[in-house]
């Protein structure tokens, strides 16, 4: 474009044309990387547009709108509105507002946003605020990219919309998000204590002989496939990262952990037939 401007011979450099930054931003998007459609847009707009007194074609937006049969759109892919849309999103998805998040989604794709950006935010929402109350969250969003890549733009926008509306409307837990959070600060703030023996694995006679898998106990060998043992480091010991919600499929889970948990005190806890050690 920037050529086509400047070139008399072949472009339109007799027609002393001067594009707007916006015009030319937008003109860049909406083109789509394809240099014909661009090109064209250009050449109409430049011919569309009546000099001025300094002989000079000063196309704005309106001309190149016009030129390529679409309204620019009120979005700064670089700039604060790029960062405002994508918020409103993330906090319409998080409120469980289906429409407010398809018209935020919306404002994005049409006005040219890259949809992997888009589906990496949506995959991020799946797991920070969806998590384990409802796994699919997970699947459908990383689905939903795979699609996009698979058949690209436009087409895919509709595999974006089925993502975003199932997202809006699954249940909402925060639980994985913080339990991660303290993993972190328990990572970098405390000891980084060795594996306790018993959970090592005594891939040599010397490592048995100092006691790598000694008291073991194998899950599986147990009634429902569970036996308390100790498996964080000393030091952490009866610390809790995970705490379920009661939303969604972390109501099963919450149970599950009960059941285990009260087990652990000792209720219930029958050895089978060791059958591994």
């Amino acid at each position: 474009m920037q050529r086509a401007i400047g070139d008399e011979e072949h472009g339109l450099g007799k027609m002393k044309v001067e594009l707007d930054k916006d015009a030319f931003d937008f003109l860049l998007v909406m083109s789509n990387g394809d240099a014909r459609v661009a090109l064209n847009a250009l050449e109409l707009a430049a011919s569309t547009t009546a000099p001025s007194a300094d002989a000079k074609r000063h196309i704005k937006i309106a001309a190149i709108e016009d030129a390529i049969q679409h309204r620019a759109l009120l979005y700064d892919r670089a700039g604060e509105e790029h960062y405002n849309i994508i918020s409103a999103l993330h906090k319409s998805l998080r409120g469980s507002d289906p429409d407010a998040a398809l018209y935020w989604l919306g404002r994005m794709l049409e006005a040219g946003e890259d949809p992997l950006y888009v589906v990496r935010r949506l995959i991020r929402f799946a797991s920070e605020d969806i998590g384990m109350a409802d796994p699919q969250a997970l699947v459908i969003a990383t689905s939903a990219q795979q699609a996009v890549h698979f058949i690209g733009m436009p087409e895919g926008n509709l595999a974006l919309a089925q993502a975003v509306v199932y997202l809006a409307t699954a249940p909402k837990s925060n639980s994985l998000y913080t339990a991660y959070s303290k993993v972190q600060q328990d990572v970098e703030k405390t000891r980084n204590d060795p594996v306790p023996l018993h959970l090592r694995n005594p891939v040599t006679g010397l490592m048995r002989d100092i006691g790598y898998g000694k008291g073991y106990k194998y899950a599986h060998n147990f009634s429902g496939h569970y036996v308390e043992q100790q498996n964080l480091p000393d030091s952490l010991q009866g610390k809790s990262y995970y705490n379920p919600s009661d939303q969604g499929f972390e109501k099963e889970i919450d149970s599950r952990l009960k059941k285990w948990r009260g087990r652990g005190k000792g209720e219930g806890q029958t050895k089978k037939e060791d059958k591994h050690d």
